[in-house]
């Protein structure tokens, strides 16, 4: 009988209450993630937090730290860059010593851009982008940078970070630009296509750079990025996957709403259906989710959602099964 592999992973506070593990117990989860503070980046913190997770049964798959894994010093050159790559690196090598398997970036000196609130389903609240709004705001670091720039940063981190990854053990997940366009606030976005990803792992020739398969972005840029099933096979097929982002719009640029799952313009469960089938066993998250009423911790949304994920998955795993047993009977 077959049994995909995915990770069901949740994200958790750095600090995580009781209730929110047993939460993650009860909704029958594989992993947890969190993002920590500057303060929060020893060995002994990451070591008592991966303890904690796993004394509920859970792995902690993944944790970031928004200081260096989102530095505008490291992207653009700024003073004080190989300052904050020291501490890159002196994160990653706590998180090896701790066991925990991998972190993530995204090269987003400005942060993921986003418009005013929009709504889907029901009036639910959720994040809107707009391109045109966007194109008309003011450089967000004083001038225009060229995409030479960018991807020689880009170099200069890579030759410095992947050999500390590697002797610690720690993944590096980049996580592609959003929204994906070839530029924001007067800076290039580095991952905003297929070819953009094939350019950075280029760059890195090594196992311990892959991406962080966002499939909101997928969507989001779909000319750019091309087909998403494809991609799947594609990334999947050399190893770069090393964590899925679950998520669904109501379209693609130049204009979107995030929504829920089972209301975007693509079928989520041909995506699901497509991890299955290629064997994907590292962790999947739900992404960015509107917002419901009455539930501003999001513990109904979630659970929705999640419910909904492990819906998809035993419906890819019966089709798979009876399109076996058919092979074997045709045989």
């Amino acid at each position: 009988m077959t049994r995909c592999k995915i990770k069901l992973s949740l994200r958790i506070q750095a600090e995580p209450a009781e209730d929110e593990l047993v939460f993650a117990q009860q909704l029958g989860m594989d992993c947890a993630y969190t993002w920590v503070r500057a303060d929060q980046r020893d060995y002994e913190f990451l070591s008592n937090l991966r303890r904690k997770v796993e004394d509920f049964g859970l792995t902690l798959a993944m944790v970031g730290n928004l200081d260096v894994g989102k530095c505008d010093k490291i992207h653009l050159a700024l003073p004080g860059r190989d300052e904050m790559i020291e501490q890159f690196q002196t994160f990653v090598r706590n998180l090896g010593r701790a066991g925990i398997p991998t972190t993530t970036f995204t090269w987003e000196p400005a942060g993921a851009w986003s418009s005013e609130p929009g709504h889907t389903r029901g009036s639910a609240e959720a994040r809107r982008v707009d391109l045109a709004e966007m194109c008309a705001r003011s450089y967000t670091h004083g001038r225009e940078y060229t995409q030479d720039e960018i991807w020689a940063n880009f170099e200069y981190f890579m030759e410095r970070m992947l050999p500390v990854a590697e002797e610690a053990g720690v993944r590096l997940a980049l996580h592609p630009n959003d929204p994906p366009v070839p530029e924001l606030g007067g800076i290039p976005c580095l991952i905003h296509s297929h070819e953009c990803y094939e350019r950075a792992f280029a760059i890195a020739d090594s196992p311990y750079l892959g991406m962080e398969f966002c499939v909101g972005c997928w969507l989001e840029g779909r000319e750019e990025f091309g087909d998403v099933l494809q991609a799947i096979r594609h990334f999947q097929q050399q190893g770069k996957i090393f964590i899925v982002h679950f998520r669904n719009v109501s379209s693609p640029l130049p204009v979107f709403v995030e929504t829920f799952l089972d209301n975007g313009y693509i079928d989520m469960y041909k995506v699901m259906r497509a991890f299955c089938e290629v064997g994907y066993e590292g962790p999947m998250t739900l992404d960015h989710t509107p917002l419901l009423a009455s539930d501003p911790a999001k513990r109904a949304v979630t659970a929705y959602a999640v419910g909904y994920m492990r819906a998809l998955i035993e419906r890819a795993e019966a089709e798979l099964d009876c399109r076996r047993m058919s092979k074997t009977q045709n045989a």
